[in-house]
């Protein structure tokens, strides 16, 4: 069935909930440049500005607010609307809202979703991307039926089954003087590491614990919030990290390679990426 909701409506809708331009365009499997004309475009029809915009955030202007309710009430009505008009053949039907990790709903998610939505046209499928710990939030919070997470859960009250296995691998800027790092060469660098929540986080510290390594061993810990702030950190010199190999697999960068941790490690990291629900829901087969 054709999307009755107004795209433009539902651009800003998602945009707002989000608070991130970025995060709606994930969520819409949109690129952010769209997701942006389509605001620009809205506030061009209804002649207010919907969006308050620094450098660093959004916020809702009082006109988005009062937008935003309405936007909404449009929603749940459109989504009512839908299911009583869908004829009951047996397929599935409905929405699903998933929640991923960010390096899962990056590298993963997008292939294995299109092929699900094709085998299911009459699926209406969201997306919400975060970190382990927030999209464990979300289920909690009842805001997404599915999880995909890079790691256990850790939560009373969340179903997980083992999903897929990944490897975290050591990236160095191209031109780094070390082809092999020995432990004194590895915490002599700055160390480029995903953000408090990350299940790929817990995973390097995990391992790094294992070698006999604290974080405060590193000359430097710098934060960063996605693979991919991570790989350009990398090319441009700022440090060394370590990824997922399926962001390797869709390409280090031209200003990265992949590197070897000798003598300390006998291994690369690796976890478990999880599928995760509340008990009760739908489970997974």
């Amino acid at each position: 069935m054709a999307q009755m909701e107004n795209f433009r409506l539902k651009v800003f809708r998602v945009v707002a909930e989000h608070l991130s331009f970025h995060k709606a365009a994930e969520h819409l499997f949109l690129t952010q440049p769209a997701v942006t004309r389509q605001i620009k475009a809205l506030e061009n029809d209804l002649g207010v500005r919907l969006f308050d915009r620094t450098s660093s955030k959004i916020a809702l202007t009082r006109q988005g607010l009062v937008l935003l309710g309405y936007a909404k009430k449009l929603a749940q009505l459109v989504s009512e609307a839908e299911r009583e008009l869908i004829p009951d053949d047996g397929s599935p039907s409905g929405e699903l809202s998933l929640g991923a990790s960010t390096t899962i709903a990056q590298y993963v998610l997008p292939c294995l979703l299109r092929i699900f939505l094709e085998e299911n046209p009459r699926v209406q499928a969201t997306l919400h991307s975060g970190n382990t710990r927030e999209i464990v939030r979300l289920l909690l919070e009842n805001k997404v039926s599915l999880g995909l997470i890079e790691g256990p859960a850790r939560a009373r009250g969340v179903h997980a089954e083992h999903f897929v296995e990944d490897e975290l691998v050591l990236i160095t800027p191209i031109h780094f003087q070390f082809e092999r790092l020995s432990r004194s060469e590895l915490v002599g660098s700055t160390l480029l590491l995903r953000e408090t929540g990350s299940g790929s986080r817990r995973a390097v510290e995990s391992a790094l614990e294992k070698a006999g390594l604290k974080l405060k061993s590193f000359k430097k810990v710098m934060e960063l919030d996605s693979t991919e702030v991570i790989k350009s950190a990398v090319e441009v010199g700022l440090g060394v990290g370590f990824v997922s190999r399926w962001g390797d697999h869709q390409g280090i960068g031209t200003g990265c390679s992949e590197n070897h941790a000798s003598g300390w490690h006998p291994s690369n990291p690796s976890f478990h990426s999880h599928l995760a629900n509340r008990p009760g829901a739908a489970r997974f087969s």
